[in-house]
């Protein structure tokens, strides 16, 4: 919590942005963009990529949860190793791994070989993403500096997903291996500017040692967790390998929850959950990703399968969403001062709800300037204002020897809710799927899913909406006497208004 009481040394506006400060935003933006980038490229490449290898559909489908897998299931180990270890140090060396991955990538002729390149790269982005956020926090001083850099680097994902979308239509119509080894020579320039630029980082030195236990069996439990989340669409979720994969993932988890209680130095300090606002930062990040995916996922099946779209007119379907992020890059962070990250967060949820549920009046033959184009607009309006304030709320008020940990948690959240919101969209749209595949019963099939999508944005709009009726809550000071008469006279109390 912030309170205007509390005084910095300096103001961070008046920090002026040199270059080589936005030359190390600039390497951390380009890691985050290439992370997202990765991610949509890949999909729009699948059936060429099936034909080429000779690969069946639930080969294919391990391209993408390869990815998910060493991503989801490793953030949280990977946000503490930054802490622990330094962040540059980490940074800077996963980076080198995800560009041998990507070159590993489109040179394979094995389906087994690109699967283990795709979750090394997985992997890599585990390191690479909290180690990143956590520079940026600890670099920029809290306030607006911060919240302006913030904004800029989320900003940069949400611009590499739209962009990745745009450039697999166009690369894939060449070659698919292009799609693979694009990331390489662009991490190869990020590592070699990182190497000049990113400030050096110390190691924790007062830390109670290494918390190994928690970080085998927090590894294992997400790597399990997000296994059979990503399965249970095939295996089926009432089979016995499903449930006894989350019954097992569940132990984990308890485990992991009892050793890091009793942790010197755990992987993760539950006491930061006391938050509320952190709380709220990190269910709304499950919400906002999982409800996208689900949306992004289910447009892309109605607009490829039933209208008969090409992948680069379906990919710049969805531009005028990114676009709209792009071009308020610069403009979100003084909002957010404005404002602050709850008011910002619960508009963000409105317009996402309103363009989810305008999106369910689709049909077969859709006017895309008076259908589509009003729901591209208000997901990329709600984008643009959700993203970079659930960063910086989850970061605001974070020591920084706990940076690395907060930032691996957040994107654990995001890309946890990615996964298991996916899934259910998916098992909802398969138990709707009708036995007559005509377009209008597929399409019919397709809308419990887009239902499913809004409910998912409703509960996070609810869960922000909680954090605003504290915000005006009023906290009373002692100003102390100077003179003894005025001593033995009633304390003087001072309103401060609390913001969260």
């Amino acid at each position: 919590m912030t309170s205007p009481l509390t005084t910095p040394a300096a103001p961070s506006s008046a920090v002026r942005w040199t270059p080589r400060l936005w030359g190390t935003l600039l390497v951390l933006c380009a890691a985050m963009f290439l992370d997202a980038l990765d991610v949509s490229m890949v999909g729009v490449a699948l059936p060429s990529i099936g034909s080429d290898l000779h690969l069946s559909t639930s080969t294919l489908q391990w391209i993408v949860s390869g990815y998910i897998l060493g991503y989801g299931g490793l953030l949280l180990l990977g946000g503490r190793t930054a802490d622990l270890l330094g962040r540059r140090q980490v940074f800077l060396v996963a980076l080198g791994v995800f560009a041998l991955a990507s070159l590993l990538g489109g040179l394979v002729d094995s389906g087994p070989l690109l699967i283990a390149s795709r979750f090394i790269k997985g992997l890599s982005a585990a390191f690479t993403a909290p180690a990143g956020l956590s520079i940026i926090t600890t670099t920029f001083p809290e306030g607006p500096l911060r919240n302006r850099a913030l904004s800029i680097y989320t900003t940069c994902a949400a611009t590499g997903f739209s962009m990745g979308l745009v450039l697999s239509g166009l690369l894939t119509e060449a070659s698919w291996r292009l799609t693979m080894l694009l990331p390489a020579p662009i991490a190869l320039l990020a590592l070699l500017a990182g190497l000049r630029l990113l400030p050096r980082t110390t190691r924790e030195r007062d830390h109670d040692g290494y918390d190994i236990p928690g970080a085998v069996i927090g590894t294992a439990s997400m790597l399990l967790l997000v296994f059979t989340v990503v399965q249970a669409p095939e295996a089926g979720w009432a089979s016995a390998r499903t449930l006894l994969s989350f019954l097992a993932a569940a132990a984990l988890l308890t485990a992991f929850v009892l050793v890091e209680r009793r942790a010197a130095s755990p992987l993760i300090r539950l006491g930061v959950l006391r938050a509320g606002s952190q709380v709220r930062a990190q269910l709304g990040a499950v919400a906002f990703f999982g409800s996208y995916v689900g949306f992004q996922f289910l447009t892309t099946l109605y607009m490829q399968s039933l209208l008969g779209w090409s992948a680069l007119h379906t990919a710049l379907a969805f531009l005028p969403a990114g676009a709209l992020v792009a071009v308020s890059s610069t403009k979100v962070g003084s909002v957010v001062d404005r404002f602050g990250t709850p008011r910002l967060i619960a508009v963000g949820f409105a317009l996402m709800v309103v363009g989810y549920a305008l999106f369910l009046r689709v049909d077969l033959d859709p006017v895309y300037a008076a259908v589509v184009l009003p729901s591209m607009l208000l997901i990329g309006a709600a984008c643009a204002l959700v993203f970079p304030s659930l960063n910086i709320q989850a970061t605001n008020g974070v020591e920084d020897h706990e940076q690395g940990m907060v930032s691996g948690l957040l994107n654990t959240s995001v890309q946890v809710g990615g996964a298991v919101f996916l899934a259910v969209v998916t098992a909802v749209v398969t138990a709707g799927a009708p036995d007559r595949a005509t377009p209008q019963a597929v399409l019919d099939s397709y809308r419990p899913g887009f239902m499913v999508v809004t409910g998912i944005a409703v509960a996070g709009l609810l869960i922000t909406l909680t954090g605003l009726r504290g915000r005006r809550t009023q906290a009373s000071i002692v100003v102390a006497r100077s003179t003894v008469e005025e001593a033995q006279a009633e304390p003087v109390s001072v309103s401060v208004p609390v913001r969260d």
